[in-house]
């Protein structure tokens, strides 16, 4: 199934004043777990580096929710935020522009696997579901690598090779028609990360039994209703009001488990001193 279709109708409704952006970004960190895991790493990072300036590349940017998050919370960080797609740029761009926070982000179009326009730059890069698309990973953990200040930390979020892009058995099609792979073994993203020149020091299984069956209820069957048809739009948001509580309250029970296994993963590395 192609993702994109669908986020692009949805951007095309929320993305019509701020108000409904913010609403969007809102929905967007409640329903995806991904989220979740994501921002607590990054105030734990973040809070690390202490009252001092903190330089954020966004690497993939998307809809620009974790860009916004960062500058909304945390008054010393700035974020040079990146993605391959204009439209995507251009929509994050005027957002931020009808916001207090418009000098602190700065989006340019960027390719990852070519070389970035900043050398030892940044003290902080996040990759969230964005590798899972890219052919070239090595290419863009070199650069990324680059980018950052000696000592500079990279979060990677990705679906891993345990079910991830819900790919349960060999020959599966992925859930998401995009994803250039199904997800990662751990061993391999760490080994890839490791030879761009980057210390592995932290990595989690996300999305364990209990936020795999979140992510069905609150992600993956909607997305079919609306792949299926626009028309079902109102049936998916009658959908949410009984199944919003029940899958948020699963994604809590995740994110406090410390998962043996998951159908995401998130690694932690650092460019050495």
């Amino acid at each position: 199934m192609d993702y994109d279709p669908v986020k692009d109708r949805l951007g095309a409704f929320f993305w019509r004043s701020p108000a409904r952006t913010k609403v969007f970004y809102r929905l967007l960190d409640a329903v995806f777990l991904r989220s979740w895991y994501v921002r607590r790493a990054l105030r734990h990072h973040v809070a690390a580096m202490g009252d001092r300036p903190v330089r954020v590349l966004d690497a993939g940017t998307g809809f620009g929710q974790y860009a916004y998050w960062l500058v909304d919370t945390f008054p010393n960080v700035t974020v040079t935020a990146v993605d391959i797609k204009d439209d995507y740029l251009a929509r994050a761009m005027t957002f931020m522009a009808r916001t207090p926070h418009a000098g602190r982000v700065a989006f340019e179009k960027a390719d990852l696997t070519l070389p970035l326009e900043y050398a030892d730059t940044f003290d902080l890069a996040l990759s969230v579901d964005v590798m899972e698309h890219i052919e070239d990973d090595r290419a863009v953990f070199r650069n990324v690598r680059a980018a950052l200040a000696p000592g500079g930390v990279f979060l990677v979020n990705t679906p891993s090779d345990q079910g991830g892009s819900g790919v349960t058995e060999t020959g599966e099609e992925s859930f998401i028609g995009e994803h250039v792979r199904d997800g990662y073994p751990l061993a391999e993203l760490t080994e890839k990360l490791e030879t761009a020149g980057l210390e592995v020091v932290e990595t989690a299984y996300t999305y364990g039994p209990v936020g795999s069956a979140a992510w069905r209820l609150l992600v993956k069957w909607p997305i079919q209703m609306l792949s299926a048809s626009r028309w079902l739009t109102p049936l998916v948001a009658a959908y949410y009001v009984p199944a919003g509580p029940v899958g948020l309250a699963l994604n809590a029970v995740d994110l406090r488990r410390d998962n043996a296994t998951g159908t995401g993963l998130l690694v932690t590395s650092r460019r050495p001193l």
